[in-house]
């Protein structure tokens, strides 16, 4: 069997000797690296997926690094027979749906108030002259998700997208959950998990199709992890009773006004205009962090008169339940089976993932591939649709076992693709933590979910959701449609919200302080919440 070598979804012709990063140059593939490939900044990461043993030991350089992840200046070819794939940490296939669903916070060209603003050709931010240009002045909103990252770059004169892009957050390496994260960034020194991802940022922002130096601000929206860690702040307390991050802690002791935070893009090393800004929206308590505040602005419950409730699935889910008088917030760890990690053939809404699922009465199965390619994994979408058919066609239980006594459904032989009751397992309960975080929540508020007027299912993988195959395993309330509205990324949404009105981000600021957090595992009917939400059953 002759040596065959894939990076990146690209063949190259391998030489014994020479190191991964070496290959990938030799084709064009860049790989971040700011230390020109002497091991030392530790930026040039790359997953082996297939072939680690045909490759030379880890080096010492690679001692923090586990599982399938090397560093590719340290890693040559040893083998002569075999074969190695293997991939950088930003895969940009990510399923980017510009959810063209109007959202009450949404600002209309008359409401654009951006702290960066023009005089002619003086640039301003905040009224203070920074740049004189005659070119249009841009921002950017990003989404710093656990596991995606989206960005748009916006025109501050008009409002209008210009351009956006969506990746995985190569921070993967350390981590699938945030408290994985939390404590490689606490054991590790060196902020290897900022640089990472600052190293990633900067690429996707020199791809944008405008010259960066007129890109004046970038707001950030995030959970509380990914937020700070962005930032370079120390997150070892979100990761410890009682879950605050230093900027909480701080405000609670009068030292700040709010958990927002501001930087100059020189001091992340972001290619923006070095008199710009970088600004991160404020937390509302524990690991309710900005992005939940960022879905404030997108749905506009500042101004809101009925009840709602909006759920943004995801590793971390957030819940937040009320109108203007009075809201509630939590935050339920649901780990990332949902999106696709944990799962024995499970992967993110990438090309070649399995996002649609059907079963005949026959036994013949079905189903729809992103991109229309050959199927590699299965997503989010596609693991809520097969235990919804699962439950329809009785060939699951309420309890998630199989019910002809096997312990895994074959989806594709050809390409290995199975589903195990393991996997089952894992997702029931991720499923339970956001069905106990409802009921917990409801019951504080004291309603019940008929009492909800709109209920929003919000975020990438909700939007892809059927939402009938959703209510089916539970994973939803058991509400009409036409209380249902799926929503898209509202984080994102509110991030350019943010970005594109300085007043209702000063609006944002004073809000989330109003915000009560729930803490749901002081709830003393958690346990009993939890385990009845790990089964398959309608959430009523």
């Amino acid at each position: 069997m002759p040596l065959h070598l894939n990076i990146n979804s690209e063949d190259i012709q391998p030489t014994p000797g020479r190191t991964l990063f070496d290959h990938a140059e030799g084709v064009g593939i860049q790989v971040p690296t700011s230390c020109l490939k002497q091991g030392k900044c530790r930026e040039c990461l790359m997953e082996i997926v297939e072939g680690m043993s045909l490759l030379s030991e880890p080096a010492e350089e690679e001692a923090h690094l586990k599982d399938k992840f090397r560093l590719s200046c340290r890693t040559t070819i040893v083998a002569d027979k075999g074969t190695i794939r293997c991939h950088t940490m930003r895969r940009t296939e990510m399923r980017i749906v510009e959810d063209a669903t109007p959202l009450p916070g949404n600002l209309s060209p008359d409401q654009l108030q951006p702290a960066v603003t023009r005089d002619g050709d003086r640039i301003f931010l905040d009224g203070r002259q920074i740049a004189q240009s005659d070119q249009p002045i841009y921002g950017l909103a990003m989404d710093l998700g656990t596991t995606t990252i989206v960005l748009r770059l916006m025109n501050l004169e008009t409002g209008r997208m210009v351009a956006s892009t969506s990746f995985e957050n190569p921070q993967r390496f350390g981590g699938s959950d945030i408290m994985a994260r939390i404590k490689f960034d606490t054991d590790n020194k060196g902020k290897l998990l900022q640089r990472t991802l600052l190293g990633y940022l900067s690429r996707a922002i020199q791809a944008f199709p405008v010259d960066p130096l007129t890109i004046y601000e970038l707001v950030v929206a995030a959970n509380s992890t990914m937020r700070d860690l962005f930032f370079g702040l120390n997150v070892e307390s979100i990761g410890q009773k009682p879950y605050w991050s230093l900027t909480e802690h701080e405000l609670r002791e009068g030292q700040r006004e709010t958990t927002s935070l501001s930087a100059a893009p020189k001091r992340l090393r972001l290619p923006l205009h070095p008199e710009g800004r970088v600004y991160g929206l404020p937390l509302i308590s524990g690991h309710v962090g900005a992005d939940a505040a960022a879905c404030l602005l997108a749905i506009d419950l500042a101004r809101e008169d009925r009840l709602v409730a909006l759920m943004d699935i995801g590793t971390n889910t957030e819940l937040i339940v009320g109108h203007r008088g009075k809201i509630l917030a939590a935050s339920c760890p649901a780990g990332p089976a949902f999106e696709g990690g944990a799962i024995t053939c499970g992967m993110p809404g990438l090309i070649g993932a399995i996002q649609r699922v059907s079963l005949g009465d026959d036994g013949s199965i079905g189903f729809d591939v992103i991109g229309d390619t050959q199927p590699e994994g299965i997503c989010g979408s596609g693991l809520v649709d097969l235990m919804g058919e699962l439950l329809r066609t009785q060939r699951m239980n309420h309890m998630g076992r199989f019910t002809n006594g096997k312990t895994f459904l074959e989806l594709d032989a050809e390409h290995a693709i199975r589903f195990y009751e393991n996997d089952i397992s894992e997702l029931a309960q991720a499923k339970g933590a956001n069905v106990a975080g409802l009921k917990i929540v409801a019951n504080r508020y004291g309603i019940t979910f008929d009492d909800l007027d709109l209920f929003y299912l919000a975020g990438g993988f909700a939007r892809h959701l059927d939402v009938a195959a959703a209510r089916r395993i539970g994973l939803i309330p058991d509400l009409p449609d036409e209380k249902i509205l799926q929503v898209g990324n509202a984080s994102i949404e509110g991030a350019e919200i943010g970005l594109l009105s300085l007043p209702r981000r000063r609006e944002l600021e004073s809000m989330v302080q109003t915000i009560e957090h729930v803490e749901l595992e002081t709830d003393p009917e958690f346990f009993n919440h939890f385990v009845d939400g790990c089964q398959f059953i309608a959430v009523r």
